[in-house]
């Protein structure tokens, strides 16, 4: 088969460069008002730095991704995996959980295959293996992971996005088994000749509020080794493919009924499009009504923003609102996707980590349900543009009170160095500390080397792993091993609480509730949810909220997701966790 060519014009061809996103050269050149990063010393002191170490080794961990590459450059090698946090046992401390890929029929490395792995939380920062006493040691080509308690039964299950048939892990009493075929949550379309899905981001969410969690599921493009399309940067040898040269997969939503079986209603829901090349799922309210609504990160297609009608279905505001496109009217490359309220005013922002040379969006609310993307005042265009974005999350990683932002990079290409040589196939994380006006300066010093050196990342996820109040994180990395990075938050200064919610049965972990936190000149807002990042998930059993340096909490308002019903609740101490439960 011949190269296959791009043409940026009608006169002017262009040889495809690589995969997961448009060709480099498509994409316009970055703002002029895109200003440099700021430094540390411009915002804050030393003295209350965030500071991220690489535990590990020390935490007992070992995983190695698993891409199954044997040379043919297939396209789901690049873009695994996923990673999160939960509960798995009820013991009250978060347990990692981390999917891998396998090998290709046909073409095995060896005859141990790979599997996922879930590692128990044995306190004080220290892991240990349990996958195959959980009955997770399963070889699949996974993706991604969410987790909820979707049957209430009281444990959490875990869903495993994948190229082929999707998992649905029912958690009995810390013993898993697959029920996806069972109640029908493979991911597939329900025409037989489409080929297997390609599933990515997912989300478990309540869409109409019967206190039943419903599943969201992302789909990609449609790719099979049968229909593997020969693409060249060189004209010459084989390079990983655009999603451009494949058509899309709609993303699926199956209904939940009553945790005893699933119905897709992804058309009667009004959320079908199978112009779609999904990655990211984020729920927020964005509209203040009481329900759920969803935005979706597309590959080189324009980002869904799917408003709930409250009857069941959605409708796609994403061009009206202003978050299809980028200023120049273009789709960009989008990946990992969250959502955050960055200066605690009440307007929500959705970030969307881009292809390398496009910069990070930020679309912010700016009234009337229409989006403006901020990422140039927020002083993110200039430090992002060379990074390829995939894991992605807003969290405050210095307890001062408002969120932050890190992001997992990694190109998708192991040669683009040759063809650009401003970028790279690995690529440091970053971190970007809000400066309590919604702009961010990059603190990129405050992370020890080996934390920071240079790896194709892509997973993303969150929790207090060592319980000592600040945040820590997980990335993984596509074909190489996971790191687990410890928030050495320095400074004596900052205070932070914790909120667990107990809802009522059948949504128990009050999955879509909102919180707000009073404390002094503090106001914070956050919703319980599962999503967001890319293929990953962050821990929900437990909500941080940092404090700075204020010494109590005025009063914490808990509005329960099914009911609508607002609680108020009393807070006699900090630096501790609290539960609240639904009265």
């Amino acid at each position: 088969m011949k190269p296959i060519k791009l043409s940026l014009t009608l006169t002017l061809p262009l040889i495809l460069l690589c995969s997961c996103s448009k060709p480099e050269a498509e994409v316009e050149k970055a703002a002029e008002y895109a200003k440099p990063a700021y430094t540390f010393a411009d915002a804050k002191s030393n003295q209350d730095a965030v500071q991220f170490t690489d535990f590990t080794k020390n935490a007992g961990v070992e995983f190695l991704h698993e891409t199954g590459a044997f040379g043919k450059k297939w396209m789901p090698e690049t873009t695994g995996s996923g990673v999160g946090f939960l509960d798995y046992n009820s013991d009250g401390k978060p347990d990692l959980f981390i999917v891998n890929s396998t090998f290709w029929n046909g073409h095995e490395k060896s005859n141990n295959r790979p599997t996922q792995k879930l590692y128990r939380n044995l306190g004080q920062g220290k892991f240990k293996d349990v996958t195959k006493e959980a009955g997770l040691a399963l070889s699949f080509y996974g993706m991604g992971c969410a987790f909820a308690d979707y049957d209430s039964d009281g444990d959490m299950d875990i869903y495993i996005s994948a190229w082929g048939d999707n998992k649905l892990m029912r958690n009995d009493k810390g013993k898993f088994k697959d029920v996806a075929a069972a109640l029908k949550v493979l991911g597939n379309s329900n025409i037989a000749s489409e080929p297997p899905a390609w599933s990515t981001g997912v989300a478990w969410v309540d869409i109409d509020r019967d206190g039943w969690l419903d599943l969201f599921v992302c789909n990609y493009v449609k790719w099979t080794p049968e229909t593997d399309v020969f693409a060249t940067m060189d004209g010459k040898s084989k390079s990983y493919a655009t999603p451009d040269l494949y058509q899309g997969q709609s993303c699926r939503l199956y209904r939940n009924i009553k945790g005893k079986r699933f119905e897709d209603i992804t058309k009667k829901a009004g959320v079908f499009n199978p112009e779609g090349k999904s990655l990211g799922v984020a729920i927020a309210d964005f509209d203040k009504d009481g329900w759920p609504d969803l935005v979706i990160s597309n590959d080189t297609q324009p980002n869904f923003l799917y408003m709930n009608n409250r009857d069941g279905t959605f409708t796609d505001a994403g061009l009206a609102a202003g978050v299809a496109y980028d200023e120049a009217g273009r789709a960009r490359a989008g990946m990992g996707i969250d959502i955050a309220d960055i200066k605690n005013s009440g307007e929500l922002s959705i970030a969307i980590g881009n292809f390398s040379q496009e910069p990070l969006s930020l679309f912010t609310q700016t009234g009337g349900g229409l989006f403006q993307d901020m990422a140039g005042k927020a002083r993110l265009n200039k430090p992002s543009l060379l990074s390829l974005t995939f894991g992605l999350i807003f969290q405050d990683l210095d307890l001062d009170g408002f969120v932050d932002l890190f992001i997992a990079n990694g190109h998708v290409e192991p040669e683009i160095n040759a063809v650009l040589q401003e970028v790279t196939y690995a690529q440091s994380p970053q971190i970007f500390i809000n400066n309590k006006k919604g702009q961010f300066f990059e603190a990129a010093t405050q992370v020890d080397q080996k934390a920071s050196e240079p790896i194709v990342a892509r997973g993303l996820a969150s929790a207090d792993i060592d319980n000592d109040g600040d945040l820590d994180l997980a990335l993984t990395t596509n074909g190489g091993a996971v790191k687990l990075l410890r928030n050495d938050l320095s400074g004596s200064e900052r205070n932070w609480l914790k909120i667990s919610l107990k809802g009522k049965a059948p949504n128990r972990n009050a999955i879509g509730a909102k919180v707000v936190v009073y404390s002094g000149d503090l106001k914070q807002t956050k919703m319980l949810r599962t999503g967001s990042s890319y293929l990953s998930q962050s821990y929900i059993e437990e909500l941080t909220f940092g404090l700075g340096s204020n010494t109590s909490v005025d009063s914490v308002m808990v509005q329960w997701p099914t009911t609508g019903k607002i609680d108020k609740f009393s807070v006699a101490t900090i630096r501790e966790k609290h539960i609240f439960s639904e009265k």
